[in-house]
């Protein structure tokens, strides 16, 4: 249980090593983080000195200054931003460790502080805690699920926050992060033929993610392994959202080239019929 004393005690967030780390952080800082004796605002001197070894990118001596501020003075006014300013030292530091560190900071903020002006900003903050430890889309995927989920509640909650336009950059590059992944996993099936598991990957992500900004290569693959399976008046669909969505893309010549192919495996009847069926991708993927 969390108890708010007068001093903010470290949640729970990976137990005793990060209780560890954050006392290993604090050993090693700046000295020197003591106001003025006999000085008339020493929280404000503390948050001042903070915020210039911040700008500097001293993160552990403005780390020592702030953490005076949030253990010391509980009544102060300042106190809400330091707590914040401590998560932005954190993620400054960027290093594994400091980046659990930070995401419990901005945590905390949003416990203690639901209401506050700024927790908007705590909240995108801790979407990018995650965000900065997203790996590559052939590694694990946790971290960025983690920050696109974070990034999601800001949206709900803050739909007004002037942060919103730099959240959904972000948002974007996570989704794309986490779509690539699948996409590739999908690739991969292609390529080793296994082409029903493929085009239920490929349908898969669309339908999580119709935005995804790789989608031509997408849709290529998706209409390639449907042409593989016999289903050429499905893969039509998706060739030709990919050359009426997409002016220029690597796949713009083989798409065309397959579906002249894909048309020239349909009855000359269903084609002169139907022609391509440009909602028949979408209504397939809301059916799976």
């Amino acid at each position: 249980m969390i108890k708010m004393d007068g001093t903010f005690r470290v949640m729970r967030v990976t137990g005793a090593a990060l209780l560890l780390m954050a006392a290993l952080a604090a050993g090693c800082g700046p000295k020197r983080a003591q106001p003025p004796p006999g000085g008339n605002q020493p929280d404000q001197f503390l948050y001042d000195k903070g915020n210039e070894a911040l700008k500097d990118k001293k993160w552990m001596r403005a780390r020592e200054y702030f953490r005076q501020l949030v253990d010391n003075y509980p009544q102060s006014p300042l106190r809400p931003d330091a707590k914040l300013a401590l998560g932005d030292t954190y993620l400054g530091e960027n290093s594994p460790e400091s980046l659990v560190l930070g995401t419990n900071e901005f945590r905390e903020f949003l416990s203690f502080y639901p209401t506050h002006r700024r927790a908007d900003y705590a909240q995108y903050k801790l979407g990018m805690a995650h965000y900065a430890q997203m790996l590559g889309p052939q590694r694990d995927q946790t971290q960025t699920k983690e920050a696109i989920a974070e990034f999601e509640v800001f949206f709900q909650r803050y739909p007004d926050s002037p942060l919103m336009a730099e959240v959904r950059k972000k948002y974007r590059e996570a989704r794309d992060r986490l779509s690539q992944s699948e996409f590739e996993v999908g690739v991969f099936y292609h390529r080793t033929r296994w082409y029903p598991g493929a085009v239920d990957r490929f349908r898969e992500v669309l339908k999580a993610d119709p935005e995804f900004t790789g989608r031509d290569g997408l849709y290529f693959y998706l209409a390639d392994a449907l042409m593989k399976v016999n289903q050429p008046a499905e893969a039509l669909p998706y060739l030709d959202r990919l050359i009426k969505e997409f002016e220029r893309s690597d796949y713009l010549a083989r798409a065309q080239k397959l579906m002249e192919e894909a048309k020239a495996a349909m009855p000359a009847d269903a084609v002169k019929k139907d022609g391509v069926k440009k909602d028949e991708a979408k209504k397939d993927e809301a059916k799976t």
